[in-house]
């Protein structure tokens, strides 16, 4: 089917940054909308972030200022640029993805989560 395969997590001081990246593959015609989502331990699964195929996007307003998420439309790509990272920011990011389908049925895509811990 769709494979959303993602990378980049990782242990990194606070104020430090990391880069997020997913890559989809499988029998995709186009990907309407990428984002990624994030859930901390205890806490509910939040967007965080999308983009369109058009390039438009959208952040939570905790995020604003620090993250950008951007994709290759060509390489069926999502990334997520984090900066300036808090402690509040750790939990694992999940990568998401509303796909087309070769059979042109519409199908929501999950990635297999990357963990992202900000500590001293």
């Amino acid at each position: 089917q769709v494979q959303l395969v993602e990378s980049g997590g990782g242990l990194v001081q606070p104020g430090g940054s990391l880069r997020l990246s997913c890559a989809a593959s499988g029998s995709i015609y186009s990907i309407n909308v990428m984002g990624w989502y994030r859930q901390a331990p205890g806490e509910q699964r939040e967007l965080v972030a999308t983009v369109t195929s058009g390039g438009v996007t959208k952040y939570i307003d905790s995020v604003k200022g620090r993250f950008t998420i951007s994709r290759d439309n060509a390489k069926n790509t999502v990334y997520l640029q984090i900066n300036s990272l808090k402690p509040e920011d750790t939990a694992v990011y999940y990568c998401w993805a509303v796909v087309i389908t070769l059979k042109k049925q519409q199908n929501t895509a999950w990635g297999q989560g990357t963990q992202v811990t900000v500590s001293s």
